[in-house]
């Protein structure tokens, strides 16, 4: 299945799922009246609302490149993934104030029962399962909002785990842990939220991938038979993918079309890593004293073979 349709299959079952645990949570907290089953309501609503969002937004972010958009939409994925996290601040925060009046006025009434233990930990499976796929489909497909989704899903096993806590807690006698279970899920929501802007910053404002991506791009250009050395190694994120110049040092009595082969090669080579977008390769003679003794990468055989 080609990126576009596997993007809006996963986005499209997040939805289902979240709306499904939305609805359940909801009914169980109307019929009990248990906060921490109403923070993980309110939490799993967000997440269908968000879901939605990520729908619409990759749906958006999947088109072809157009006359306005000749790179293609993928740079619009990292203001949804920020969007998301708006969300989820504001769920957040609500369910945090409403879980601290209700301890302070002693905690909830009443037994949560069965049926909300049930719902709690139906939900906290069905999030692993949603983490797992989410995840995956984000490392395969290399997007940013299928991480954030995943990101979320995996604080949602938390957060539905200590809401169980805090309903079993209630069900023995103790109705203050139903509200700071509430209280723990609100934080976890908040901190999924901090954790998706962290990661999407940096496609957002030209952050330099990590530095082991950067040692392969230098050793792919090494790499070829003609390249003496490299300098000048700009690598940076635009959007979710990575745009990269360098310069190349060549012996200087080549032709055009010598100097353009080689130019190629590496622009191939380099774009073949799957997070790298557009490559721009300079190349310098050395007849033109060009080379930067003092910042030059020394040759490292590899991929086009042995140097004469």
């Amino acid at each position: 299945m080609d990126r576009v349709a596997a993007l809006r299959r996963v986005g499209l079952v997040v939805l289902g799922v979240n709306a499904l645990l939305a609805l359940a949570k909801g009914g169980v907290y109307v019929s009990t009246g248990s906060l921490a089953v109403g923070s993980e309501a309110v939490n799993s609503l967000g997440d269908a609302v968000y879901s939605l969002v990520i729908v619409a937004g990759l749906y958006v972010t999947t088109q072809p490149p157009d006359e306005v958009h000749p790179h293609g939409h993928e740079r619009i994925e990292p203001f949804v993934s920020l969007f998301v996290a708006l969300g989820l601040f504001a769920a957040g925060g609500a369910v945090l104030w409403q879980s601290l009046e209700a301890a302070l006025a002693g905690g909830t009434t009443g037994a949560p029962g069965v049926l909300a233990v049930a719902v709690l930990a139906g939900g906290a499976g069905a999030k692993y399962l949603l983490y797992r796929y989410c995840l995956r489909a984000a490392e395969v497909h290399r997007s940013p909002a299928l991480r954030a989704a995943a990101l979320d899903n995996r604080a949602d096993i938390l957060t539905a785990l200590a809401a169980l806590a805090g309903v079993l807690g209630a069900s023995v006698g103790l109705p203050v842990l139903d509200p700071l279970a509430g209280a723990v899920v609100a934080l976890g929501i908040l901190y999924t939220g901090l954790d998706i802007v962290r990661d999407n910053v940096a496609y957002l404002v030209g952050a330099a991938p990590p530095e082991d991506l950067q040692d392969e791009i230098v050793a792919r250009a090494l790499s070829h038979p003609d390249v003496e050395g490299v300098h000048d190694v700009v690598a940076h994120y635009v959007g979710p993918e990575i745009d990269v110049s360098l310069h190349v040092e060549v012996e200087g009595k080549r032709t055009v079309r010598e100097a353009h082969d080689i130019e190629t090669a590496i622009v191939a080579t380099i774009g073949d890593i799957d997070e790298v977008d557009d490559v721009f390769v300079h190349v310098d003679p050395r007849e033109l004293g060009e080379w930067k003794d003092g910042e030059r990468v020394g040759p490292d055989r590899g991929e086009f073979g042995e140097a004469d």
